[in-house]
């Protein structure tokens, strides 16, 4: 239950050229490197509620872990993946629907921090959350 609580975005690394390697246009970057992300987790057991709200949408996700699901990205790429738990990390394999690249990711708390990272193409990114 460590995930739990609501996050916000507190600063990104290497953000812009994960979104370039993942075909986002320079305007979507731009706008992308500032959405103001907030996250809500909730977990009950396998079961994860997640809200992720940002300057440019608003979405519920529901999913169990190691169970795939389609997952649509703010800039509506589209994937199918799962979550799972390896110790203390959630983690994550999804695969692009109109290109079978895989796209993956991590979420773990490091410190008071939830650190978010990607990993697109050779390309890593880090996200930053902070209660």
């Amino acid at each position: 239950m460590a995930f739990d609580g609501t996050w916000k975005v507190d600063r990104n690394e290497n953000y812009e050229k994960f979104m370039e390697a993942m075909g986002i246009g320079m305007m979507k970057r731009k706008l992308g490197a500032h959405d103001n992300l907030k996250i809500t987790i909730q977990q009950n057991g396998d079961k994860f509620n997640v809200k992720e709200a940002s300057n440019f949408r608003t979405i519920d996700i529901e999913f169990t872990l190691g169970v795939s699901f389609d997952y649509s990205l703010a800039d509506g790429t589209e994937l199918n993946g799962a979550w799972t738990l390896e110790g203390n990390k959630l983690v994550a394999t999804f695969t692009r629907k109109d290109n079978g690249k895989v796209l993956k990711a991590t979420r773990e708390i490091v410190g008071d921090e939830l650190v978010q990272t990607y990993l697109y193409e050779g390309v890593e990114s880090k996200r930053f959350f902070k209660r």
